[in-house]
């Protein structure tokens, strides 16, 4: 059985260790990146990201994931408790028809926003037709946001989705008997057993929200410069592998503590949560 192991060990190695400690010594060193004998160790990479620009931009990066990560949830919770109450002869169904736009291409949906919120897109040519006027959101930070919740509402709805359609239905019916009435049904038993799955769903969008780069070069128009589009730019023009590897390793230690402060949460939570999700 080891040896089934083998190719997967490999695969890891190959395409992530090896790119991880590539990164490591990019990020502390200096000197032409086709050419070791160059290079010496520096931590001027990293002292350079104290300067107020690149503050402002991981600031920027971090504020704009929390607040697409809050509207997932918000927007994402009653979502996956319609799919989770729904008949079982309907459940399959609207699964299908909410995770029909994850099979297009992530570009293409991006693309697709761009068409509708640009000044002459379809949204404001309809606006202008009924005599309302232009949505000036894009580019700007409200069309990046929007963009941001449109492709990672999904990886919210799921994982809360999974852990409600586990809940047992005896436990709301107890808390009828009891005298419960819906809401406190919903703050006392369901909310708390679904804790578990709301975590996953903020680990999930948090993720690939603080270090999305395409949504915010093309929905931004580059006036709203996140953290991946810096890495992206050190890396594709300026040639400034070393400070590109050096913001990598910021941003990896940013999610890194992210995940390490939800999995302390979801570790707190009581027993009969964590076996829902």
């Amino acid at each position: 059985m080891r040896m089934l192991a083998w190719p997967y060990v490999a695969w890891m190695g190959l395409f992530v260790i090896i790119p991880l400690v590539l990164v490591l010594l990019y990020s502390f060193t200096s000197g032409d990146i086709h050419d070791m004998t160059t290079w010496r160790f520096t931590l001027d990479n990293f002292a350079r990201f104290n300067e107020p620009i690149y503050i402002k931009v991981m600031a920027d990066s971090f504020l704009l994931a929390v607040a697409s990560t809050l509207i997932c949830l918000v927007l994402g919770y009653p979502v996956a408790m319609i799919i989770a109450r729904a008949d079982l002869r309907y459940r399959n169904l609207l699964l299908m028809f909410f995770l029909v736009p994850i099979w297009m291409n992530f570009l293409l949906r991006t693309y697709a926003w761009m068409s509708l919120l640009s000044p002459n897109g379809l949204i404001n040519r309809l606006l202008l037709s009924v005599g309302l006027p232009k949505l000036e959101i894009m580019p700007g930070q409200g069309a990046v946001l929007l963009g941001m919740v449109y492709n990672f509402l999904p990886f919210m709805v799921l994982p809360i989705y999974s852990v409600l359609s586990k809940i047992d239905r005896h436990l709301l019916e107890a808390a009828s008997d009891l005298g419960a009435n819906r809401f406190l049904t919903f703050w006392k038993v369901i909310f708390p057993l679904s804790i578990p799955g709301v975590i996953s769903g903020i680990t999930m969008v948090f993720m690939p929200a603080v270090s999305t780069f395409v949504i915010s070069a093309l929905l931004g128009g580059g006036k709203t410069p996140l953290i991946g589009d810096l890495i992206e730019q050190q890396f594709m023009s300026d040639r400034n592998w070393h400070f590109g590897s050096s913001l990598s390793i910021i941003l990896m230690a940013v999610i890194l503590l992210s995940m390490a402060v939800m999995s302390r949460i979801d570790a707190n939570q009581p027993v009969e949560g964590r076996r829902a999700a």
